[in-house]
């Protein structure tokens, strides 16, 4: 499976509600970030109840340029969150499944 194959992809919680679609994923890298081939792990998703596209970058940061971009981008993507591998129970190209107890996280990159 690749990455592009889980993009859009619905994600349940553990009940078998959905909370949403799959829309970026995150990777972490092991060992020095300038180092040529460091080795990247996938630490979740973002998931998103709302939109199918991208934030384009804007929870990343505390960019509000330009305003009106921004805003809306805020507002289509509100309650999206971050989910944790670990958090990830069942993984397949028509569904993701999320153990109980999974925690939802600020998609916001800490700074």
């Amino acid at each position: 499976m690749i990455l592009s194959d889980l993009m859009q992809t619905p994600v349940f919680d553990p009940d078998g509600n959905r909370v949403g679609r799959v829309i970026d994923a995150r990777f972490v890298i092991d060992g020095t970030p300038r180092q040529l081939l460091s080795d990247a792990r996938l630490a979740g998703f973002v998931v998103s109840s709302h939109s199918g596209s991208s934030f384009l970058g804007y929870e990343r940061t505390d960019e509000r340029s330009p305003w009106l971009i921004a805003q809306f981008l805020r507002w289509r993507h509100r309650g999206s969150f971050f989910v944790r591998w670990e958090d990830v129970a069942m993984l397949d190209p028509e569904a993701i499944r999320l153990r109980p107890g999974y925690a939802r996280v600020n998609p916001r990159l800490p700074d």
